[in-house]
C-alpha cells in the first residue's frame, strides 16, 4: 500500500460569481521513502496540492489515504466517518506531516529548542522528554550548538535547519518543504538541499515545491502541474539510477 494515495481529487473555490478549479482530478501515489519535487507555474494548483497533502484544507470531492488511514472521502456518507473531523485533522497536521516552509514561521521570541519543541508541546509529550527529542532534532541538522540562539541570532540557512529539524521532530510520515531554498542565497540553498538529500536517504519521504530545476533534480521523481492537473510526472536522472 501507498504511503499516500489521491484518487480524483478536486478543489473547487468560490470567488465571487466565479468558481475556481484548483485541482481537476488529481490521482497521486507517494511511496515510503519517495522523495517526490513538484513543479508548476503560479496557479497551476501546486499550492493548492500541497494544503490538501498537508490537512491544510480539504479536497471538494475525491480520496485521501495517508499512511492507511482515510482522510477524505467523499463516496462514504459524513456520519460513516468519511472524512475527519477538525481535531482529527489537527492530529494528522501534528504527527503524521513535518511542514518546512519558504518563510522559515519560526515564533521570534523564543530559542531554536524551544521552536523545535511546540510540535511536541501540542502532542502532549513530558517536558523532559520533549527537551532531548528537540536537542536530537537540531544534532540531526547540526545546530546543537545554537539551540539556545533566538531567530534573529541566526542566519537565513540556520533558521532554515530550525524549521527543518522542527518538522523532524515527531518521526512524521511525510516532510511537506515549501520552496525550502526560496529566501537564501545559492551556497545556503546548496547547504539546504544536501541536508534534505541526507534526510531522505536517512529513509524520510519528502515532498517538496519548488520552482527551480536545479533543486527539483534532487529528488528521485518530479511531478509538474499545469492548470490543475498532473501535466508529467517522471524520474529524474537520480531516480532512474
Amino acid at each position: 500500500m501507498a504511503l499516500l494515495e489521491l484518487k480524483q481529487v478536486t478543489k473547487v473555490y468560490q470567488v465571487g460569481a466565479v468558481a475556481v478549479h484548483a485541482l481537476r482530478g488529481i490521482d497521486l501515489m507517494v511511496e515510503k521513502n519517495e522523495y517526490v519535487s513538484v513543479m508548476g507555474p503560479s496557479g497551476s494548483g501546486k499550492s493548492t496540492l500541497m494544503n490538501v497533502i498537508g490537512c491544510l484544507d480539504t479536497p471538494t470531492s475525491g480520496t485521501y489515504i495517508l499512511d492507511g488511514k482515510t482522510v477524505h472521502d467523499d463516496r462514504i456518507e459524513q456520519s460513516s466517518n468519511g472524512k475527519l473531523s477538525d481535531d482529527d485533522l489537527a492530529f494528522v497536521r501534528n504527527q503524521k506531516i513535518g511542514f518546512v516552509f519558504q518563510t522559515f514561521n519560526l515564533l521570534p521570541r523564543i530559542t531554536a529548542l524551544h521552536n523545535v519543541e511546540l510540535p511536541l508541546i501540542y502532542a502532549g509529550i513530558h517536558k523532559k522528554d520533549r527537551i532531548e527529542m528537540a536537542k536530537e532534532a537540531l544534532r540531526k541538522v547540526n545546530l546543537e550548538d545554537r539551540m539556545h540562539h533566538q531567530p534573529n541570532e541566526l542566519s537565513g540557512g540556520q533558521r532554515q535547519r530550525v524549521a527543518i529539524a522542527r518538522a523532524l521532530v515527531n518521526n512524521p510520515s511525510i516532510i511537506l518543504a515549501d520552496e525550502p531554498t526560496g529566501n537564501l542565497d545559492s551556497k545556503t540553498s546548496r547547504e539546504i538541499m544536501q541536508l534534505m538529500d541526507h534526510l531522505h536517504d536517512e529513509g524520510n519521504t519528502i515532498i517538496l515545491v519548488t520552482h527551480e530545476t536545479d533543486i527539483a533534480k534532487h529528488a528521485h521523481r518530479v511531478v509538474h502541474f499545469l492548470d490543475g492537473l498532473i501535466a508529467s510526472d517522471e524520474l529524474t536522472p537520480k531516480g532512474k539510477g
